[in-house]
């Protein structure tokens, strides 16, 4: 089956708008029961949220966090077709808060500050094993309380850095999705 060469945006203030997707080898833009299952899971409403969608592709997670009202989304995107692909999305949409930025996803988030982001979605290419990598470099650009979302073609199995807790996970169709949260310490002085 081939992949669609668009998708839609489900939510929010852009609902119903397209997204293009190019044909290019892994790409496979997340399915819209699976997007619309994570926002559930987040709530509908992300004001105010600083979201990194390190491996955008399509775009459709970081466009979709956008369109539900996250203050900054950053897409990170390796392939120059597919930058100027989101780009042009972007000035269409007229997607002010949203940022793309043509980049080696790890590397990006090896060099990032520390806690700058209360989500990070993590949807790397299946073929190539990037789960473990990625989502260590993720964890540590969570603020406390941040969750870290991760796609892959089979239930992850890899470590999970130590102040990420398990949150949430479904699968749809041959897609796994799993939500971590930065687990926060609980002060024991509180009421």
């Amino acid at each position: 089956m081939s992949p669609p060469r668009a998708v839609r945006i489900v939510g929010g203030q852009w609902k119903r708008s397209l997204l293009p997707v190019a044909d290019k080898p892994g790409l496979r833009p997340t399915p819209d029961r699976l997007r619309e299952t994570l926002f559930n899971w987040l709530g509908q409403d992300l004001d105010g949220w600083r979201v990194l969608d390190a491996f955008a592709g399509s775009g459709a997670l970081g466009f979709e966090a956008a369109s539900r009202g996250a203050a900054e989304v950053t897409l990170l995107e390796q392939d120059a077709d597919l930058v100027r692909s989101l780009n042009a999305s972007r000035e269409r949409l007229k997607a002010s808060t949203l940022r793309v930025q043509r980049a080696d996803a790890l590397a990006w988030m090896k060099g990032a500050p520390a806690a700058s982001f209360e989500l990070v979605l993590l949807d790397p290419p299946f073929a190539a094993g990037l789960g473990e990598r990625a989502l260590a470099a993720a964890a540590r650009l969570l603020v406390p309380s941040g969750l870290v979302y991760l796609e892959a073609g089979e239930a992850y199995s890899g470590a999970v850095p130590t102040p990420l807790q398990p949150w949430r996970s479904g699968r749809v169709g041959a897609v796994h999705a799993a939500l971590w949260q930065h687990a926060t310490p609980t002060d024991e002085s509180a009421p």
